[in-house]
């Protein structure tokens, strides 16, 4: 079975620039697989706050992620910069899937790319909600 090529950056519609650190490198010399997370989970709340969607003390609903996947087709080195590129994968009645491209500045490939899904629930439930009008017409943005 062939794997499905990675997005290309012309398919992002939403940047979140990321500065590497020094303790971003592992043992092999290379950015951490892990270390993609925190940027993914960075550019969609930064995303979010700038959108006008996410009060991160008050705000209702909010959005817990519920499943997470990312493939890597090249290494990042500190001290390279990242930016990171939003679009909408899926949009369902509770539930929102980023997929969040990792790329080096000046080439068009991904460095990695994720999917992110966050279910949308009432902050003192926690049980799933629709997701309001003005939230659906936002996300529709980054399709």
């Amino acid at each position: 079975m062939a794997r499905e090529t990675l997005r290309p950056r012309t398919a992002y519609r939403w940047w979140q620039p990321i500065v590497t650190r020094w303790s971003d490198n592992d043992a092999y010399g290379h950015v951490n697989n892990a270390i993609y997370y925190h940027w993914f989970d960075t550019a969609v709340n930064n995303w979010l706050i700038a959108a006008g969607l996410l009060d991160v003390a008050h705000g209702d609903p909010i959005g817990l992620v519920v499943e997470t996947q990312c493939r890597y087709a090249r290494s990042v080195t500190y001290p390279e910069p990242v930016e990171i590129g939003v679009m909408l994968d899926r949009l369902g009645t509770s539930s929102v899937t980023y997929r969040l491209g990792a790329f080096v500045p000046d080439v068009a490939e991904a460095a990695a790319e994720a999917l992110f899904t966050h279910v949308y629930v009432d902050r003192a439930t926690r049980r799933p909600v629709p997701l309001p009008g003005a939230w659906r017409e936002r996300l529709e943005t980054l399709r």
